[in-house]
């Protein structure tokens, strides 16, 4: 799922506003998981410190799917929007790392924080190296061996198994050599596969990921009865662990809200130039509460909670883990159901975003995209094949109407050598799309989507 949430993201955008997905994604994720240790060591009988950790750093990271699908419904500003895709690709990776030092706190019943510091750079520096090496390995293998769609699909499928396994057996962080690899091939995805494989491959990991999302849940709903039965076993009533499910609820959901304002004050003191100038004074002022309040968690939590072993080495049941599980159960369907249902309201109530007209200003992007497109197409026709189109009728054609999808037929009009000229010239329009995408005041979804047009566009052809 992060392998396929990399290949999704603007790389780009990530790049614009590092400092603030960084702050997000690792202190904010520090903070969170600080935040539900101290108050269930407190206020949960039997919860160590480090059991804390372990239930914070599941429910610390919020999930990037959710958030999207009620995003999707409302108008937020393109910054605000990369920000939160950023967080929830790294906020995974480092929330799952506090998950794997609390797991090992918790089985060995110490914590040195000289070697778990070591041990979090390595982790970090040697998951990042690792996923860059063999993300540029797995490049050279699909560009140099003789693959079709079908097994470049398959292997985009083993390639983030093999990222995490070998950066694990190395000791450091599978999660995060998934991530960076996954974003190295991503940017690269025009290199190495051709249209074919990436449409077709686009359709797949849809569904499997779509699979595997119902999959989790599905996982964790045959588990709730054995979770309730194990709770009875520990004498913890029903009510009672619901009880914990909303008192931790309610410390991520001021945890994250704290976070934001803090991350804006920071912003405001150390780097103002960075905050937009139309922003009004009440953008200001409800921005973070909205940033704050898209914290839904979701697939990633329930699948480290279920990662929880049944039992230590020496046969030992994992203390409450029962407990532990049905609280993440509880945390993630009442994120789902407050903050995400309410999300959209709040959004329209504050007027915090009233001030962004995007669906304009993309579609103004998009006719300007078109039109350079018309004009880099005829200039590179006219420029390479100018004898060609002399007094030829399909070539004039075609340059005049290039960009319309109309349903193509084998009626003897595309010759082979007309074809070749035209596949060319996408390739042609590739190049200046990838050339146009380096402007920073270009929204790379835009691109994405018309570098998917002209795959379709050349898989016509391909059938003519």
């Amino acid at each position: 799922m992060l392998y396929e949430a990399a290949w999704s993201i603007s790389f780009k955008e990530m790049k614009k506003w590092w400092r603030i997905i960084g702050s997000f994604a690792f202190l904010v994720v520090f903070f969170t998981a600080l935040s539900v240790a101290l108050v269930t060591n407190h206020l949960i009988p039997g919860f160590t410190i480090a059991l804390g950790f372990l239930l914070g750093g599941i429910v610390s990271p919020p999930d990037a799917v959710s958030t999207a699908a009620i995003t999707k419904f409302v108008k937020i500003p393109k910054s605000t929007a990369a920000i939160l895709e950023g967080e929830s690709l790294l906020n995974d990776a480092s929330s799952l790392i506090i998950f794997r030092f609390a797991l090992v706190a918790v089985g060995t019943g110490q914590f040195i924080w000289q070697e778990a510091a070591t041990s979090f750079l390595w982790m970090v520096l040697g998951g990042a190296g690792i996923g860059l090496l063999l993300g540029w390995i797995f490049v050279q293998v699909h560009k140099y061996l003789p693959t079709d769609a079908p097994s470049d699909t398959a292997l985009t499928l083993i390639e983030p198994y093999f990222m995490y396994w070998i950066a694990e057996q190395l000791h450091s962080s599978g999660v995060l050599a998934v991530v960076s690899g996954g974003l190295f091939m991503s940017a690269r995805r025009l290199v190495f596969l051709n249209s074919t494989s990436r449409i077709r491959g686009f359709s797949v990991w849809e569904s499997f990921i779509f699979i595997l999302n119902g999959v989790v849940f599905l996982i964790i709903g045959l588990e709730l009865t054995e979770i309730r039965d194990g709770l009875r076993a520990q004498g913890i009533p029903l009510s009672t662990a619901i009880g914990y499910g909303l008192l931790v609820t309610g410390v991520l959901i001021v945890a994250r809200i704290i976070s934001s304002y803090a991350a804006m004050m920071a912003t405001l003191i150390f780097r103002p130039g960075v905050m937009p100038a139309a922003r009004s004074k009440r953008a200001l002022l409800f921005m973070p509460l909205l940033l704050g309040w898209t914290g839904m968690r979701g697939v990633v939590s329930l699948a480290a909670a279920l990662a929880i072993p049944l039992s230590f080495d020496n046969g030992t049941a994992f203390p409450q883990r029962n407990l532990i599980l049905f609280i993440t159960f509880i945390v993630i369907l009442l994120t789902l159901l407050i903050q995400g249902l309410t999300l959209p309201s709040i959004i329209r109530r504050t007027g915090a975003f009233g001030f962004i007209i995007r669906q304009e200003t993309d579609e103004m992007v998009k006719r300007n995209m078109k039109q350079g497109l018309k004009q880099h197409s005829y200039q590179f026709l006219k420029n390479k094949y100018e004898n060609e189109m002399n007094g030829n009728a399909t070539m004039e054609t075609l340059l005049k109407h290039w960009e319309e999808k109309a349903n193509a037929t084998d009626d003897g009009w595309m010759n082979e050598s007309t074809k070749t000229i035209f596949i060319e010239l996408l390739e042609s329009q590739r190049n200046y799309l990838t050339e146009l995408n380096k402007d920073p005041a270009v929204d790379e979804e835009i691109i994405r989507h018309q570098l998917y047009q002209i795959d379709l566009e050349e898989e016509r052809l391909k059938i003519i």
